[in-house]
């Protein structure tokens, strides 16, 4: 038999065999080990982006916070921040029993109504609450109401408001913390690959 003609043996099969395996193996690690780490940058992506959205909205109405006593010389402020605040806390309306869930803080402010000779004051409300993981952002102004999801992945238990001076007391706070952690999408807080972190809002009163 022609040399030329001779094909493989069993032996130089099997080490092709063997060595085509250890390829294939490291190929498909690298493939996973980019598909998760794809998936985790997507992931902070996200939660970066619903941080600068919310960090925005917050650093506004804390900004606007204040509902002025009209009664007293000078006109001092009311109190105009409520904690774990329901719709109708304080008797000012914002959403309704059915679907607005027990607000985390609310922020008060005058709104005045320019459209008729005497100007007729009324209150815009602003509520932070939370739908399972949602942290959502409800507006009440001039009649309206506007609901917009800040935040998306919250840990329900991380959520707390902190003020520089008591927070529903007059003289209004001159600054607001809102803290809150946040969990990789599809993951449980007790994972350790959840890899959660701290999201912190924060915004300074306007008024004086």
């Amino acid at each position: 038999m022609n040399q030329r003609d001779a094909g493989f043996t069993l032996i130089e099969l099997l080490v092709a065999v063997t060595l085509l395996g250890v390829i294939v193996l490291a190929l498909g690690n690298a493939v996973i080990g980019y598909v998760r780490t794809n998936d985790v940058t997507a992931d902070r992506l996200l939660l970066s982006h619903d941080a600068q959205i919310a960090s925005a909205y917050f650093a506004g109405d804390v900004a606007a916070v204040g509902l002025r006593d009209y009664s007293v010389s000078g006109t001092p402020f009311l109190p105009s921040i409520q904690l774990n605040a329901a719709y109708d806390a304080g008797g000012v309306v914002c959403g309704d029993a059915a679907t607005t869930p027990v607000a985390v803080v609310r922020f008060l402010s005058d709104d005045w109504d320019s459209s008729v000779s005497q100007p007729v004051r009324h209150t815009d409300v602003v509520a932070y609450y939370l739908v399972a993981s949602e942290l959502h952002r409800l507006r009440c102004a001039g009649g309206a109401e506007s609901d917009a999801i800040v935040a998306h992945f919250v840990h329900p238990d991380s959520v707390a408001v902190t003020c520089s001076s008591a927070c529903d007391a007059a003289p209004v706070p001159q600054t607001v913390t809102l803290r809150f952690t946040v969990i990789r999408p599809y993951f449980d807080p007790s994972d350790p690959n959840a890899d959660p972190y701290e999201i912190v809002l924060s915004g300074q009163r306007r008024q004086t």
